[in-house]
């Protein structure tokens, strides 16, 4: 995205807001006809989207609560991406940022004023990204101050092994707090999903009425249709003797199903680890799963023990490194008691620094066995990542196909997998 892109979806995003952040009442003039804006605006809207030298040709001068949003916005994205830390312009004009941790302060103080918080998110990444503010993070003042979010959690988990005693409670304290929203927004309907595909997937063969699956049991009864004479006369009717009934089983404390969660922890995949983390907590506290987390690079980690806290699981990962997902694989296999109800949950973009043809006879081998194997090329808000192609080409050729899933699918593919029925793959998102 350029810097004048960036700029035009930033201030498009504050037509709604007031100079609190908070949103203003737009109901009465959207409800009529939007007419053109002026020429005055339209040259105040093209002055805030071009920013600094650029916009000299619109003749416009900004003013009040303007002047201090463009400056914000330019110490980001004016002048070719604005000082590098150490004041070391990226060439032309630039307000920027510098190495200064009480300027980047005021600065995240003054786009949390002006911005909303979507917005504010996305300038931060920005800032992370453009000027290398990195380093700034390892200051616990800092993290007080930047909005959290998913994508802050895998900076910080990145930075981990250079942070200071000082900063870790801070950034625990952040972490904490994106995990918990996470848990909020997510647990509720995964585990209503997953406990309906639970007791679905155990069906019994002397089900009470309420139990009864009729569309499985009719299907299993149509060799038993009869054909009945109308009465008086009237037309034949057809009917289905149930010699067999299908049903539900009902909800039970046994362990139904094993779920082993194998994540690449390769820096790429920053965002599925926090969202997998997340998930693997949720599934460790149904008592009818038995729910496994195994984290790798070039090594494995098996985290199990501390899937009741996702913040520990986080900080025990370590961003970054090779990759070797048919060691991976290799130690998940080795976990695996009961082939037949267990789900093996491959998050990975698939650049495999390991033996590739092994990964594969791995993954061929648990298929056989009955395992329900589900490859995952990120667990993210952000859809299709870069990925290897060919790998996941393989994968698809022997029932494995390889997708992008969101947050929101998650418990849809789960379910699935309990249930052993097609998995929901979004079309566009198709791997092979």
């Amino acid at each position: 995205m350029t810097a004048h892109t960036t700029r035009h979806a930033t201030r498009h995003a504050t037509h709604d807001h007031d100079r609190t952040g908070k949103t203003v009442d737009t109901e009465t003039a959207t409800a009529q006809p939007s007419a053109p804006p002026a020429d005055g605006e339209r040259m105040r809207r093209w002055r805030m989207v071009l920013g600094g030298d650029s916009a000299e040709s619109t003749g416009c001068t900004l003013t009040g609560q303007d002047v201090a949003m463009d400056g914000a916005l330019n110490a980001l994205y004016g002048g070719g991406g604005g000082k590098k830390p150490g004041g070391r312009g990226g060439g032309g004009r630039s307000a920027g940022l510098g190495a200064s941790a009480p300027s980047v302060a005021r600065w995240l103080g003054d786009i949390r004023t002006y911005f909303p918080s979507s917005v504010v998110q996305v300038m931060q990444h920005d800032a992370i990204d453009r000027l290398g503010l990195s380093a700034l993070l390892l200051e616990p003042e800092m993290l007080e101050a930047v909005e959290a979010d998913v994508h802050l959690v895998g900076t910080l988990l990145s930075l981990n092994k250079a942070m200071p005693e000082t900063t870790k409670e801070t950034a625990r304290a952040v972490v904490r707090k994106v995990v918990d929203d996470l848990e909020k927004r997510l647990e509720s309907r995964t585990r209503a999903t997953l406990t309906g595909a639970l007791d679905r997937s155990a069906r019994i063969s002397r089900p009470r009425h309420r139990d009864i699956d009729w569309d499985r049991t009719i299907r299993a009864n149509l060799k038993n249709y009869l054909t009945v004479p109308g009465a008086d006369g009237g037309p034949d009717t057809g009917t289905v003797v149930p010699e067999r009934l299908i049903g539900y089983g009902r909800a039970s404390q046994s362990v139904k199903k094993d779920v082993i969660l194998c994540i690449d922890q390769s820096g790429s995949m920053a965002a599925s680890v926090v969202y997998a983390s997340v998930f693997g907590a949720v599934l460790a506290s149904m008592r009818t799963l038995d729910t496994r987390l195994v984290v790798f690079d070039t090594a494995v980690v098996d985290l199990t023990d501390q899937l009741d806290d996702p913040v520990d699981v986080l900080f025990g990962t370590q961003l970054g490194g090779g990759t070797d997902i048919n060691r991976a694989l290799a130690y998940c296999q080795s976990q695996i008691t009961r082939p037949a109800d267990t789900v093996v949950v491959l998050i990975s973009d698939l650049y495999e620094g390991g033996i590739r043809d092994e990964m594969l006879k791995r993954v061929a081998a648990m298929k056989a066995s009955g395992v329900q194997f589900v490859t995952l090329l990120a667990l993210s808000d952000e859809g299709a990542p870069a990925y290897d192609h060919e790998h996941a080409a393989a994968l698809g050729a022997l029932g494995a196909p390889a997708f992008a899933c969101t947050p929101d699918l998650f418990p849809d593919v789960m379910a699935a997998a309990i249930e052993k029925r097609p998995l929901p793959i979004p079309d566009k998102e198709a791997g092979a």
